[in-house]
């Protein structure tokens, strides 16, 4: 029997859908291998697999459980630890402008009572011309341990990679958790996270909200204390949020309830995705989409698709975001995506 390292580059060859990842702190690398190049779409969210869904809700697509061949290998036994350097990166003083002004436009419209916070966010082109898929997700696994990790792959969809520390939704039949994750921070070893009134208000709004839209169609909810969290080199502040499904909430309706998160669109949800469509210049895509397993043994386990990168044409498509409050500096936001761009730029 083949590894799932020869059998990612022998599917990849030849051009059919797959998916491979690997779970919070697990130390084993699940896989879908579709047998055939259809694209298909989720449309109730009963169907079993591995859903792919984009930022505006208009593309929900899965690699289908009984249309693929399933592979399952424990890889951190096998594999030592790659170190990474943080390098020193010539900042592109255009992409810097560019990013302050549509922050300083979202910092406006907050003063103009138009919405309470907003996501901003921007891509970055990287060439690669000799890009190894499974050597680059080799390393995401190995360095993101406590992330959602995955390289998926569809010849009508494209490559996409990531590492996420996001979960949207865990569910089985009867019960959910999810959370609101929101502020970063890049703490070297040793440091105590502390986090400025800014931080602690984006993380209150974004739980606020998915705490008010779950107890409209969910009598018992329970929410945890705020707590700070380690993504790869960036700390976060995360509250646990969980309820028990009913009459009124299903897993499509929580999922619809939820995506897209206050942590990657804004409060309210409606005005601020609007904003964030007029003001962006560039299509998010599956960028802040989700994906995950979806009704695999009973049970679904989404994340939102952050920490993330495209693969096209021998060049990485990068993707920074920020959340944006009326205490919010242009400046310190643009440091906080260069931050977040490390992430992928480091692995590649």
């Amino acid at each position: 029997m083949i590894s799932l390292v020869d059998k990612i580059a022998l599917h990849h060859q030849q051009n059919f859908p797959f998916v491979v990842y690997c779970k919070p702190n697990s130390d084993t690398v699940l896989g879908l291998f579709q047998q055939n190049d259809k694209l298909f779409k989720v449309n109730d969210f009963i169907e079993k697999g591995f859903v792919f869904a984009s930022f505006d809700g208009s593309h929900n697509y899965i690699i289908p459980e009984n249309e693929s061949e399933q592979w399952s290998e424990d890889w951190m036994s096998n594999y030592e630890s790659i170190l990474l350097n943080d390098f020193d990166v010539k900042e592109d003083e255009s992409a810097k402008t560019n990013f302050q002004d549509l922050v300083g436009k979202g910092i406006q419209a907050i003063q103009n009572n138009e919405f309470q916070k907003v996501v901003l966010s921007r891509k970055e082109i990287v060439s690669v011309t000799h890009f190894d898929l499974v050597a680059t997700f080799q390393k995401l696994v190995q360095q993101y341990r406590s992330a959602f990790v995955y390289c998926f792959h569809h010849p009508k969809i494209g490559i996409w990679l990531g590492a996420s520390p996001e979960q949207l939704l865990k569910a089985n039949v009867d019960s959910f958790e999810t959370m609101a994750l929101a502020g970063t921070q890049k703490v070297a070893g040793g440091e105590t996270v502390i986090w400025q009134q800014k931080e602690q208000e984006e993380q209150q709004f974004v739980t606020d909200y998915i705490v008010s839209k779950l107890k409209e169609a969910s009598a018992e909810i329970q929410v945890s204390e705020a707590y700070s969290v380690k993504a790869g080199t960036l700390w976060h502040i995360k509250t646990d949020i969980s309820g028990v499904f009913g009459q009124e909430l299903n897993l499509k309706k929580a999922i619809q309830l939820l995506h897209p998160t206050p942590a990657v669109c804004g409060v309210p949800k409606a005005i601020s995705k609007a904003f964030i469509v007029a003001n962006e210049n560039y299509n998010r895509s599956f960028y802040t989409g989700f994906l995950g397993e979806l009704n695999r043994n009973f049970a679904s386990d989404l994340f939102v698709n952050l920490r993330c990168m495209q693969i096209e044409n021998n060049q990485a498509h990068l993707y920074m975001g920020c959340g944006i409050t009326k205490d919010s500096d242009p400046e310190k936001e643009w440091k906080e995506s260069v931050n977040k761009s490390m992430i992928m730029k480091r692995i590649l």
